[in-house]
């Protein structure tokens, strides 16, 4: 899986993209994000708040409680303004 982190997300984490590998017994967005706060303190600092995280798989946003697989692509990062 494709991991991608935009914004102050990638700050924190400090890289913009990872590959895992998913865990068979993580299905949805919000598994995935507890397994994610676990590979780094800056992991954990930028899922520490999720309610101003926004997530995408497979460039389509999706709520916590959306499944995921292996081959996907999921994307992290802060909402979009407009001005």
């Amino acid at each position: 899986m494709k991991v991608l982190y935009f914004a102050w997300l990638r700050a924190k984490t400090g890289i913009g993209e990872e590959e895992i590998a998913l865990p068979s017994e993580v299905v949805t967005i919000a598994q995935l994000v507890e397994l994610l706060k676990g590979r780094s303190p800056g992991h954990a600092a930028a899922f520490a708040e999720m309610a101003v995280v926004r997530v995408a798989v497979n460039q389509d946003y999706v709520g916590l409680d959306s499944p995921v697989t292996t081959g996907d692509e999921v994307a992290f990062f802060p909402p979009v303004t407009g001005g």
